[in-house]
């Protein structure tokens, strides 16, 4: 009968030995490396389609509103035999916002191509992912409304009516971005893109503001108390049209 045979202690130990603390550590900073890389790509990415969103949409409706004036000589919705030179000023509620398949239908009929917005006969939408990875979806309107601007003395500003493109649903980093962009730098109060709510501020200073809303702010609170999963808070910016 051939003996059974006998292992060393030393030999069992070894094999039941776990990881060292550098194979750990260099675990661990490979995990982190490689979340790192999926962070950075997917802000890349999110980068880039909001760099479309401004080129192909923002932008393509600044441009059908150029080609609008230029073509007829009037804003949209103004007056053709009377004009006023505002967004609505042929109708009996001057001043209101001209949207959706109103807007929509102006535009074709004098013969302007429309960017291409969320889905056929939705020009004036386009869809969009915010910082946490849920959908957004911007509007665009044009309307007439009261802004500030310098007036006769270094800090004073007075109050006029220009037409303006209403962007709705605009995340903070969307409107940095956009600001950036058409002015050169973020500043909610001043320049041609402003936030809604301080588009006609005409408080004696030269101050500027930040945006209403930021990224820790969740979908319809004024509070930093999103989550990781929450839709993120939105605002409504006005851009100022040359005409």
């Amino acid at each position: 009968m051939t003996p059974s045979t006998s292992h060393p202690i030393g030999t069992i130990i070894r094999r039941q030995k776990g990881f060292s603390l550098l194979e750990l550590s260099v675990t661990l900073v490979v995990i982190g490396l490689l979340l790192g890389a999926v962070a950075i790509g997917r802000d890349l990415q999110r980068t880039a389609a909001n760099q479309r969103l401004s080129t192909d949409f923002i932008q393509g409706w600044q441009l059908a509103y150029e080609t609008f004036v230029n073509g007829v000589g009037y804003p949209p919705a103004d007056s053709p035999t009377n004009p006023t030179g505002r967004v609505n000023g042929s109708s009996a509620t001057a001043g209101t916002e001209l949207c959706g398949n109103a807007m929509i239908n102006a535009f074709l009929a004098a013969g302007v191509r429309l960017p291409e917005g969320r889905a056929e006969g939705q020009a004036d939408r386009y869809a969009y992912l915010d910082s946490n990875g849920n959908p957004q979806e911007v509007q665009v309107c044009f309307q007439s409304v009261n802004w500030a601007e310098p007036g006769a003395s270094v800090a004073a500003y007075d109050s006029r009516p220009r037409n303006v493109m209403v962007v709705r649903g605009v995340t903070y980093s969307l409107a940095a971005m956009l600001d950036q962009q058409i002015d050169g730098h973020g500043d909610a109060r001043f320049g041609r893109l402003r936030a809604q709510s301080l588009a006609n501020d005409t408080t004696a200073t030269t101050t500027g503001a930040d945006w209403p809303v930021d990224e820790r702010m969740a979908f319809g609170s004024s509070t930093a108390t999103s989550l990781d999963e929450s839709q993120i808070a939105v605002t409504t910016a006005y851009f100022k049209m040359m005409r």
